[in-house]
């Protein structure tokens, strides 16, 4: 009861040093929710440090403010991709795609193989005989698609 009482008498510095310890384990618990909570219990405290409130709503301005920053928090960062400075790493075909090489083997059937720096890639185009220079257009999983060029 004592702690409750302490609590009580000390609402506003309670509510910034909760909201301080949740930024604290933010550091430790990655995600991010911890973040908006932190800031909510911080603004909280600031709130009941100049505006007295009863612990009820104490706890539905801190509940409110959480839940609002959290839903504000992933609704922008939801669709946002990462920035890199590569980004068709992991797509090697679509890499080639507008390049133009030089066909070792004929295009029969619709298909043929065609070596691309350290890989040999099957492509699939109109028939071409060997020796022909082709450009790379599109691709379909592990599949060149190519044109004469």
């Amino acid at each position: 009861m004592q702690v409750i009482a302490f609590l009580a008498e000390n609402a506003p510095w309670s509510w910034i040093i909760a909201g301080l310890v949740l930024l604290a384990l933010e550091l430790v618990v990655p995600g991010g929710f911890l973040l908006w909570m932190g800031i909510a219990g911080i603004l909280t405290g600031v709130l009941v440090l100049f505006q007295p409130l009863d612990w009820p709503v104490q706890w539905l301005i801190f509940g409110v403010l959480s839940l609002v920053s959290i839903l504000v928090w992933v609704r922008l960062t939801r669709h946002r991709h990462a920035q890199t400075d590569r980004p068709m790493l992991n797509q090697r075909a679509e890499q080639f795609i507008g390049q133009t090489a030089i066909l070792q083997q004929p295009i029969a059937g619709g298909f043929g193989r065609l070596p691309l720096g350290d890989t040999i890639w099957r492509v699939a185009g109109p028939d071409l005989p060997a020796g022909q220079r082709v450009r790379i257009t599109g691709a379909s999983g592990a599949v060149l698609t190519v044109e004469a060029a």
